[in-house]
């Protein structure tokens, strides 16, 4: 594996060498039905070139921003770019154009690689370069050069936060935390020759962290364009895939689809990661129905301290269904604001961000002698496993009591008639805040409101209960596919009003 990384350049970490046969990355947005397939010697000759087209165009350490969907210009483009010496800064295109404005200045970016379609969404005067156009042909056409050598502490990406709390903030990424990274991920994923499917967006830490995997390890890699639960079970049944990966999100809208789940054949899928957002134990047991011969693991990891915190117990002893792992070799961490076991995990890994580009006061706030402080409340158990409570910032207070939005969305969840919940505070002239709680049906399911709230009373604590619960057809999500909870805001209070309480 150590050969493999010589260079320490984020953008060589295509396996030349012991590939086997069936390794590609399958472009499924291009020549339909079957997709571009591009075998990984050929992707990582296509790269090399890329790279030197984009070495003779931008001096080293340009910022260089991508726009564009899922797919092989996407992934020829961030890894040339790394392995040019250039840094990367993939951006969502489902971002309003003077956000995106934002972030293209914010980032001193000094060209865009775009998909034509989201051409409109960039300010006037920046080059741009269309990614099926001409210009980007010729400089896939260069002669091929060698991954440059990243020196300690060079940036290789930025990535932008969601900006579910304001705008968007560019977080600093350098070569070799994200290798360290990587290197752990794959020292505990084993060998095997997997068929996965990558549909989490690019411009995210999911998707990007799991395509340079899927891409280091040789695997047979399906990329979708988007999210649709109805293709996305085709294609995992036709390709036989093995492992899969997304956000609790994406799995419950799967589990509604029982026409499909009864008839397609699953039987190949092995593991199914989770992550990105909290995972309840309902969720668990409506996965495993679809998948029954997967294990399902919980994954934890932020933009910021990256996707690599977690791993299996050094002791081999079994991990919790709801357990993040066991930190992995040279993670430190503690716990603040709490007890010995439960708290706000701060952690330091060679992973850790750099900083907050232009924002000075919020990196010192969050990040101190490579300390981060995630804002994440997690639970340490006996063994030594990690699990998620919930987030500092949407804890809220109900009558003097403290009030973990995730801990009342799993309790419930564990109602038979509940596929997903969601939970917001609402303001409140004695409480001070009360819980409102957003639900979707499990399929086929009457779902009662009063029920739910009963349910809660019964098998909770009294001033968690929501005091109103809202039937939706589906949660709003945001790019990410992430609970999108501040479009529930407004409906939260809105409840809150009906009940004479707002």
């Amino acid at each position: 594996m150590s050969e493999r990384f010589a260079s320490g350049n984020l953008g060589d970490i295509i396996r030349i060498a012991d590939v086997a046969t069936d390794g590609a990355y399958v472009d499924m947005a291009s020549e339909p039905p079957a997709g571009r397939v591009a075998a990984l010697p050929e992707l990582a000759t296509a790269v090399a070139a890329l790279a030197g087209g984009f070495a003779g165009r931008f001096a080293r350490g340009t910022r260089v921003a991508i726009l564009a969907r899922n797919g092989l210009a996407f992934t020829q483009s961030y890894l040339a770019l790394m392995q040019a010496g250039l840094v990367a800064v993939p951006l969502s295109w489902r971002m309003p154009a003077d956000t995106i404005a934002f972030m293209l200045s914010d980032a001193a970016c000094k060209a865009v690689l775009c998909d034509a379609e989201f051409a409109h969404l960039l300010p006037d005067g920046l080059p741009r370069i269309d990614l099926a156009g001409d210009d980007f042909a010729a400089l896939g056409r260069a002669a091929p050069i060698a991954p440059v050598v990243p020196e300690a502490g060079e940036e290789c990406e930025i990535l932008y936060t969601s900006g579910s709390t304001g705008r968007p903030k560019g977080v600093a990424l350098d070569h070799h935390g994200q290798m360290w990274a990587l290197k752990r991920f794959l020292a505990a994923s084993g060998d095997a020759m997997e068929r996965t499917i990558i549909v989490a967006p690019a411009y995210h830490m999911n998707g990007l962290f799991f395509t340079t995997v899927a891409l280091a390890l040789g695997w047979r890699a399906y990329s979708l364009p988007g999210f649709d639960p109805r293709g996305f079970l085709e294609l995992a049944a036709q390709e036989r895939c093995t492992m899969l990966s997304g956000i609790p999100t994406m799995f419950a809208m799967m589990a509604r689809e029982s026409d499909l789940i009864e008839r397609l054949d699953f039987s190949s899928v092995k593991s199914v990661l989770i992550g990105s957002a909290p995972l309840t134990q309902p969720l668990i047991v409506r996965v495993k129905d679809i998948f029954p011969h997967a294990e399902v693991r919980n994954s934890y990891g932020t933009t910021e301290c990256g996707p690599a915190m977690f791993g299996p117990h050094p002791g081999g002893l079994p991990r919790p269904p709801l357990a993040l792992g066991f930190p992995y070799p040279d993670v430190e961490w503690r716990l603040e604001d709490g007890s010995e076991s439960e708290g706000r995990l701060v952690t330091r890994t060679p992973a850790v961000f750099a900083r907050y580009l232009n924002l000075p006061d919020v990196t010192a706030s969050r990040l101190s002698d490579g300390w981060y402080d995630t804002g994440d409340i997690v639970r340490r158990d006996s063994d030594g496993f990690f699990h998620f409570v919930g987030r500092a910032d949407d804890m809220f207070v109900c009558g003097g009591e403290n009030i973990y939005p995730g801990e009342v969305e799993k309790l419930i969840e564990r109602h038979p008639a509940v596929l997903q919940a969601a939970v917001l505070p609402a303001s409140d002239p004695i409480k001070g805040a009360i819980p409102i709680a957003f639900v979707v049906a499990a399929e086929g399911a009457q779902c009662d409101p009063e029920d739910v709230k009963r349910f809660t009373l019964e098998h909770g604590p009294a001033y968690a209960h929501p005091r109103a619960v809202v039937l939706l057809d589906a949660l709003p999500v945001g790019g990410t596919h992430k609970v999108d909870r501040k479009a529930l805001e407004p409906l939260a209070e809105n409840a809150a009003r009906k009940l004479g309480r707002g």
